[in-house]
């Protein structure tokens, strides 16, 4: 009873960070189940899909409803990005879990890095297709296509949904505000997750009892933080974009060495 209500308080607060950030929650709920909770890495992966999957839910009607997140990218993303979560979550119980962890932290360390460094919001640019009315543009969309499929192996691999690839991809390399990046992604990480979770699903590595109260929680923090997300300061978020990559990156980093 004790542990459940642990998870369940946990997924609440992996929730908030996750729709706030665009990011599914995925990269505290790991992280949290495996050193917090003692869980195999694998059946951690396999129970975060599943809260991508609620957070995604739970956001992208909102978001939708206020017009914030450019349904025309996201859509056109994830068509590569679930393909990505398929390939992704075929091969991700032939590798090594150390190998992909120490990968997969220098991976946020440097996308933290570049945040860090790169000042103020994307502006508006010279060329691009849907999104010019709005004050931006959408460019360099071959990169965007090869980022997307990367993020989706990514997601069935880690269980982070691919928020954390897609909302720098679209932010930094696509000229999309931080502000549409991160709706957006939201819109497209229930997708990717639920494409390699039934992978995980039909390995048996997802366990219902741990399932249950995380999805729940997850499910509640994000419907709350898709309520304050208006109220943030858009510094303030990308800063604590920040603070959750090198986070997640020291635990990867621990994983990998442990």
């Amino acid at each position: 009873m004790i542990v459940g209500l642990a998870m369940l308080v946990g997924g609440a607060a992996a929730g908030v960070f996750g729709s706030l950030l665009g990011l599914g929650g995925g990269v505290l709920i790991v992280p949290l189940l495996t050193l917090g909770f003692g869980l195999p890495l694998r059946e951690a992966v396999g129970v975060s899909l599943v809260s991508v999957i609620m957070t995604s839910s739970a956001a992208a009607g909102v978001y939708l409803e206020r017009h914030v997140a450019n349904l025309r990218l996201g859509m056109s993303l994830e068509l590569f990005t679930a393909f990505g979560a398929l390939v992704g979550g075929s091969v991700a119980f032939l590798l090594d879990e150390r190998l992909l962890a120490f990968l997969f932290a220098t991976l946020l360390a440097y996308i933290a890095v570049t945040m860090v460094r790169r000042r103020g919001d994307a502006g508006p640019q010279a060329t691009g297709e849907e999104g010019a009315a709005d004050g931006y543009v959408v460019r360099n969309m071959g990169k965007g296509v090869v980022g997307a499929t990367f993020a989706g192996i990514v997601s069935a691999l880690l269980g982070v949904g691919g928020g954390i690839i897609k909302v720098p991809l679209m932010n930094l390399t696509m000229g999309v505000p931080l502000r549409v990046a991160t709706a957006t992604s939201n819109l497209m990480i229930g997708i990717t997750a639920a494409a390699s979770a039934v992978i995980y699903l039909l390995r048996g590595e997802i366990d219902p009892y741990v399932a249950g109260p995380t999805a729940i929680g997850v499910f509640l923090g994000a419907t709350l933080g898709t309520r304050i997300a208006p109220r943030i300061d858009l510094r303030y978020l990308r800063a604590l974009f920040v603070i959750v990559l090198l986070y997640t990156a020291s635990q990867m980093l621990i994983k990998a060495i442990g």
